[in-house]
């Protein structure tokens, strides 16, 4: 039994599949937002937004008890709750560091897609949290 297949057999169909849906788009929107991060201008709102994602996709996978999403999450989560109280642009580290956290999402969302039997291990790197948020610090 696949990964979906388990989650509509413990949900609601419906509700499954409006979490994937949302979860699809959410993941498919860090990219570029973490990106742009560099740019000063767009900081404070990209990191607002980035939070925002994290947030929403933390709720619904910990509703739904899907593990290994919502261990990320909410990694990612806290690790933006502090950069929301900087100012300027982030450093290489934290936006790498981001683009390895949308990787793995993007390879949850796979998993999912394709029903497969596991999750896609864990990227070592996310337990790696940049210890400087922004540029020159």
């Amino acid at each position: 039994m696949g990964i979906c297949q388990d989650l509509e057999n413990r949900y609601d169909y419906d509700i499954v599949e409006e979490f994937l849906g949302h979860f699809g788009m959410l993941v498919e929107s860090l990219e570029k937002l973490i990106v742009a991060l560099d740019d000063p201008a767009l900081f404070r709102r990209n990191i607002n937004e980035l939070f925002r994602i994290f947030h929403t996709i933390k709720s619904a996978s910990g509703y739904l008890m899907i593990t290994p999403v919502n261990k990320v999450v909410t990694l990612a989560e806290e690790v933006l709750e502090e950069c929301r109280q900087l100012e300027g642009s982030a450093s290489d580290a934290l936006i790498n560091w981001l683009l390895v956290v949308s990787d793995q999402l993007n390879a949850y969302r796979e998993d999912l897609e394709q029903d497969r039997e596991h999750f896609t291990k864990t990227d070592s790197r996310i337990v790696k949290i940049p210890t400087l948020y922004l540029k020159g610090e």
